[in-house]
């Protein structure tokens, strides 16, 4: 892939995608990450004189302009993190983002509205994607791919611009795939992946590889019971998913064939119901109550699982180890990334959730190698699927 390095970009209009999609309570951004992640590449592009236009998606507006996911906040937010004004297009390649790209100096910054506001952006028709994209490359002279969170995406501002404008790849892009050529070629070991979340579903693949590199994988969150249930043990009102049990029991025979130790909770905190305030209490997680649901991972289990870290000299963790939003059911989240900042292992978190407990947590983020800005990227690169963003700045 090129790099910023390769492109000259001087006086030039220079379209950039980001992943901007933050979590908003009305208009507060409550976790700035990938603002944050984005500013470098934007920074440099800035320092080198371009004329800096960023476009992002926010939400699921559905190819409709909807004032809930408009970026306006994103842009303030930017411009504070910039230290200098980024001007705010109220449509995505209307009058609006021509006047305002047109309107850009050297070294100044602009942030178009919401892409995912024009239906052309996520359609499946290609010619429909493709009209969006042309009129979206038509702002530009240059385009930078930076959005690694999207780059899973086969969508108009991420697969077809590159093909249109010369390109290369942002500096949080190159940095993400460094990482996960780490994690998939010739990781040092033991090499242990922590999974967790609420679904087996989500999932398959990346289990179904991992079981072909790893050492060692420990199962949390809510997916954990499923596992359990698998293997006949009464799991309660937790949450599970009945129709992945035959793949669940494929891969416990895949692990056993293979050597790989598949490690799944050995106590869980049951509560009588799902709330922050439910009373709990640890149980073994061989004998659920009936009437009980499981929202985290016990204390057996947070001793276990960072005993089964503590000799790691590779670690991908993805997804939380219980409902970490909720105080009373945070710790196993908690215990899990303490495991790995104390740890001496390359330790890479898997983006989404898992990044989002660890500020929630206000746990430090240099603790840790690396934090990915995408989680259903990373899972899918570590899947060993061809992803269309990164496949389109590689050409």
């Amino acid at each position: 892939m090129r790099t910023l390095d390769d492109l000259d970009v001087k006086g030039r209009r220079v379209l950039v995608r980001a992943d901007l999609n933050v979590p908003l309570d009305g208009e507060t951004i409550t976790d700035d990450g990938r603002i944050r992640a984005s500013v470098p590449t934007i920074k440099a592009l800035a320092g080198s004189g371009a004329k800096v236009v960023v476009c992002a998606h926010l939400g699921r507006p559905k190819g409709k302009a909807d004032p809930k996911y408009s970026l306006r906040p994103v842009a303030a937010r930017l411009g504070e993190l910039l230290g200098q004004d980024v001007a705010f297009a109220a449509d995505v390649v209307g009058d609006s983002a021509r006047s305002t790209v047109e309107s850009l100096q050297d070294g100044q910054v602009a942030l178009l509205e919401n892409l995912r506001y024009e239906p052309g952006e996520e359609s499946k028709d290609d010619a429909a994607r493709g009209a969006f994209a042309e009129k979206l490359a038509g702002l530009a002279e240059l385009y930078v791919g930076d959005g690694f969170g999207a780059v899973h995406r086969k969508h108009a501002s991420v697969y077809d611009v590159p093909k249109l404008l010369p390109h290369a790849a942002g500096g949080l892009v190159v940095a993400e795939v460094e990482v996960l050529k780490k994690l998939t070629e010739e990781p040092e070991r033991p090499y242990v992946v922590v999974l967790g979340g609420a679904k087996v579903s989500d999932k398959l693949g990346v289990i179904a590889n991992l079981l072909t590199k790893v050492d060692r994988l420990l199962i949390g969150g809510g997916m954990a019971y499923t596992f359990l249930k698998a293997q006949g043990y009464e799991v309660g009102r937790s949450l599970l998913q009945e129709d992945q049990l035959d793949q669940v029991r494929g891969f416990l025979d895949e692990a056993a064939r293979r050597g790989v130790e598949l490690v799944l909770p050995v106590d869980v905190l049951a509560a009588v119901t799902f709330a922050a305030d439910a009373e709990h209490e640890a149980v073994e997680a061989t004998a659920i109550p009936a009437d009980r649901e499981g929202l985290d991972i016990g204390p057996r289990t947070r001793e276990l699982f960072a005993a089964k870290l503590a000799d790691a000299k590779t670690v991908f963790w993805n997804g939380p180890m219980g409902v970490f939003e909720f105080d009373a059911f945070s710790g196993g989240t908690r215990a899990v990334a303490e495991a790995l900042i104390a740890s001496d292992a390359f330790t890479v978190v898997g983006g989404g959730d898992s990044a989002a407990a660890v500020r929630k947590l206000e746990l430090p983020e240099d603790g840790f190698s690396h934090i990915s800005t995408g989680g259903g990227a990373s899972l899918e690169y570590l899947e060993g699927k061809t992803l269309p963003g990164l496949a389109a700045l590689e050409e």
